[in-house]
Order: C-alpha cells, then structure tokens, then sequence
C-alpha cells in the first residue's frame, strides 16, 4: 500500500521521454540535414566537374575512360567497389558523380539514424548540419575518394559500438559494429586501424563496457575488412610487410611530423598540400577549425553538467513510499548515453586525428572527415546548449544580443566555407579543362586508344586520353624504360613533359610537339616516337 511506510526510499516517476513533436523526434531533422547536403552537392558540385588524379586511378579498377592505372601500394580498392555499379556501365563522370552524391546523402542519414537512441533529434541535427556544411564534405561527397567513406563509417561504427555494450546490449548493434570496421577498413586501413584502438581500449578498460561478443566483433570485422588489402599484398607486392614499406617510402616515412601547421595551410583551398612550405593566405578560412577543441570541450562540459544536475533533481525527489519503484532512471540514463557518446566521440575523433597531425609530413583537408564527423556530435551539444542558454537562461532583455552574436557566428561560418567550396570547385574545372584539352591535343596527333603515356600527370592525362598509364620511376614505377619503347613497337606511346624541362632519356631522340594550353595552369609538351619503331 501506499500509505505504508517503506524501509527504503523510492524515487518518483521522472519522466524524459520526448513529446512527439518535430523537436524531440530525429526523423525530421535528419531527413532535412540530407536532403539539403544531398541538393547542395548535385547543383554545386556536379555540373561540369572532372575526376582528379586519384579519381582516375579508383575508378580505371572497375571500368571508366581508360584501362587500369597502376594500383599503388597505400591504396586500397573499396572507393572503387563503391563506384562499380555505375562505372562499369559507363564512362561519364556526371553519372559517377550523381551515384555518389545520392550514396553520400543517404549514408549521412543512415549513419546519423544509427544515433537517435543516443542522442536528441535536435543535437543530432545540428551535428548533420555542421558536418555537412563544411566545404571538404560537400566537396569530396561526390568524389570517387575514400576519405568521406570513411568518416561515414566511423560515426557508424562508434554509434553502434555505444548501443552494443551496455547489458543487455543490443543484438544487431553487435553486427553493426563489425560491419561498420570492415567497411572502414575496406575504404582506408589505416584508418580502420586507428578507429579499432579506442574501442578496443573502451571494451577492455571500461568496467561496464566489458562484452566479449562486441569486441570480437571489433576485432573481426577489422580482419574482414583487411582481407582484400592482404590478399592483393601476397599477389602483387611480395606479402603484408613488403607492402607496408613501399607504402611507408610513398608516404615519405611514418614518423615525428609536426603537420598541424600544415593541416591550417591546406585549409586555404588546396586539396594536397605536399610540400607544404606554402603561406598562410586566409587565416579567416581556418577560423572554425581552432574553435573546434573549445566547442569540444564545451560540448563535453554541457553534457556532464546537464548529468550532475539530473542527479541532483533525482535525489531532491526521494521520499517514502511503499517499498516498489514508482520512478525510472529515463532521464539520467539519457545523460550518461550522451556523456559517453561525446567522450568516445571526441577519444575516437582524436585517435583518427593523430597520424596525420604528427605522424606524415604533408596535409590534406580530406585526411581529417574521420575526426570531424565524430567531433561533430560534442560540437552540437555546445551549441544547442549555447541556443537553450540564450533562450531561457539570460536575461529577456539580452537575449536578442546572445541570438544575434550566435546568428552572425553562424552566417559567418557558412559564408566562409560557400566562399572556399567556390574556389574548389573553380579549380576543379580549369583541371578538367585542363586535362581535356591535353587529351584532345594528344588525339589530334595520333594518340589514340590504345595507346601509353607516361611523364608528367601521366595518370589523369592517361584517363582523359583513355590511354593507360605507366611509369619507369616514382611512386607509381611500373614498368622500364625498355618496357616502354617495347610497348611504342605495338601502340602510340607519348611521353608528357612540362615547361622547358628535358625529356627522359630514352626519350631524347624522340620528336617533340606542344600541346594546347589552358590559360593559368602549367605548359606541357609530349615526345612521339619519330616513327613506329621497329
């Protein structure tokens, strides 16, 4: 009975549970972030853009405008497994470009979804929105690049991980997890290796987290997913450790880099900086990525005190009851789910971060996707706790100054990131022009498929030209030089060279010819075998 005095205090009913309406349920707010990050990338990005050099190497695997290029040993073939079902059917970028556009917007969905019993619709809709938003995702959303793939993946990956370890766990947050590695691993390895280690440290370290099954399946699906890698490896580059070298010696040795700097100076607009010995141009450009640690930390902070205040209102609600649970632990349990999702966000984020902060002596933006798309998650819970502050915990009389300072921030911050997507996307058509017009010159003087080219961006020349590709020296050596003048006795073969530069020198006897040159980008000529040789 009720009335009866209990030997033990009993908490009353403290409910958490959402309104349903557009602001508690995810469904809209997600819905709205891809749509619009899916939109954006078909009117922006699509028309008139060419595929880049690394496009052309991932895409020529499994169909294209030009036999395979060489397959260097850091790549791994996922990007180009995702592009198969449209590039082996046809050559056109625009297709390749419109499939993955769609794939990416979905995917943005799907591995947000993954998150709707973690987090609020509103916190993970600002997530979405933030992620989205920057110029590297909608830039490299349609692109044949593995780097967004691989962000996709993390925040899935982390996302399920959360919903497998607490008991009881969810059963198909367990293949989730797996799944997630795997494709991560498919995508990038290196990266999956770097997603694994703080779940494996989570599942070993935290008392509660400790599920045979879920780090099994951490460790599993990162097997799964490194299957191909190391089956390519015994088949084509001598075994695993012989593959880790060369791809070592590509990347310019893994060791001690300080390469934040360099990471701020790829911000400028350049998709490989490498070297980077450039300057800083547009420090404005990179003012979202040094606020990103404090909105971090400040988004940690929100969440763990949102958690002690829950825990202080639970307690100021005891009293005496009949002896049963007439209260539920909803509403802390919500904050200790996004304490934990902001901290193994942000560990995870970190460990993505870290090779390519101290680890490589270059920089790309794409390189940090990973990182961003986890941060993005304690980001949102700063700023929907800075909107919530302003709205309800300010005086009424400064609130229209709290919201117009957040207003302008924001503005500011999406005007700065259209501004660099437009200088991308710029640039990306004086190379598709660039390259195009190359390919035609080669065309008009008898290299036509099949045909070689090697020198100087011989890998998108080749593409363009529908050519292959290949190279006695460098990062992409594929063949000798005897190999190439064997291959002139069977094919137009060329050999691009830029500015006044001197011909290799198998080469040097060869006729020279200019080829047509796009205003503001580099001149080039080709050397032709005088004739077919014998």
């Amino acid at each position: 009975m009720r009335g009866r005095l209990a030997l033990h205090p009993v908490l009353e009913p403290v409910r958490d549970t959402p309104r349903r309406t557009t602001g508690g349920r995810p469904l809209p707010w997600l819905l709205a972030v891809a749509g619009v990050f899916t939109a954006t990338q078909l009117i922006l990005m699509v028309p008139g853009s060419g595929l880049g050099w690394d496009e052309t190497v991932y895409v020529s695997q499994v169909g294209g405008n030009a036999p395979p290029a060489y397959f260097s040993a850091p790549r791994a073939r996922g990007i180009s497994y995702l592009v198969a079902p449209v590039a082996s059917l046809t050559a056109s970028t625009t297709a390749i470009r419109v499939w993955l556009a769609l794939l990416s917007g979905g995917g943005l969905f799907a591995c947000l979804w993954i998150w709707r019993k973690l987090l609020p619709g509103p916190v993970l809709g600002c997530a979405g929105a933030l992620f989205a938003s920057l110029w590297i995702t909608l830039f490299y959303g349609p692109r044949a690049m593995p780097n967004l793939w691989c962000a996709l993946g993390a925040l899935a990956a982390v996302g399920w991980f959360l919903r497998a370890v607490p008991r009881p766990g969810e059963r198909r947050a367990v293949i989730g997890v797996g799944s997630a590695v795997a494709f991560v691993v498919l995508m990038r390895p290196s990266d999956g290796l770097w997603l694994t280690l703080p779940m494996v440290a989570s599942a070993l370290l935290v008392p509660g987290w400790r599920r045979p099954a879920v780090l099994a399946a951490v460790v599993g699906g990162f097997l799964i997913g490194a299957a191909p890698w190391v089956v390519e490896a015994y088949a084509h580059y001598g075994g695993p450790s012989a593959r880790l070298h060369r791809a070592d010696e590509i990347q310019g040795g893994l060791g001690w880099h300080m390469a934040v700097d360099d990471q701020v100076r790829a911000l400028d607009g350049r998709s490989l900086c490498r070297p980077c010995d450039v300057p800083w141009k547009y420090p404005a450009a990179a003012a979202w990525w040094f606020a990103l640690p404090v909105l971090t930390a400040g988004g940690i902070a929100a969440v763990f005190r949102a958690r002690l205040g829950s825990r202080m209102h639970l307690g100021s609600r005891m009293h005496v009851g009949s002896g049963r649970r007439l209260g539920s632990r909803t509403h802390l349990r919500s904050r200790t789910h996004r304490g934990s999702a902001a901290l193994l966000a942000t560990f995870a984020a970190a460990a993505l971060a870290l090779p390519y902060l101290f680890l490589i002596d270059y920089a790309a933006p794409r390189f940090l996707l990973p990182a961003y798309a986890l941060l993005a998650l304690p980001v949102a819970e700063c700023l929907v706790f800075l909107a919530a502050f302003v709205a309800t915990g300010i005086r009424p009389s400064l609130r229209p100054i709290g919201a117009g300072v957040l207003a302008l921030a924001l503005t500011g911050h999406l005007a700065i990131q259209y501004w660099m997507l437009s200088h991308m996307v710029g640039v990306d058509h004086s190379l598709r022009a660039h390259y195009s017009t190359i390919a035609a010159g080669l065309h008009r003087l008898g290299v036509r498929p099949p045909c070689m080219v090697s020198g100087h961006h011989a890998v998108p020349i080749a593409y363009y030209a529908g050519c292959t590709s290949r190279q006695p020296s460098g990062h992409d050596a594929s063949i000798t030089p005897d190999g190439i003048e064997a291959a002139a006795r069977r094919m137009p073969v060329a050999v691009v060279v830029v500015g006044g530069n001197a011909p290799p020198p198998y080469a040097r006897t060869w006729r020279a010819s200019a080829l047509p040159h796009v205003r503001g980008l580099e001149t080039y000529r080709v050397y032709l075998p005088p004739t077919r040789l014998p």
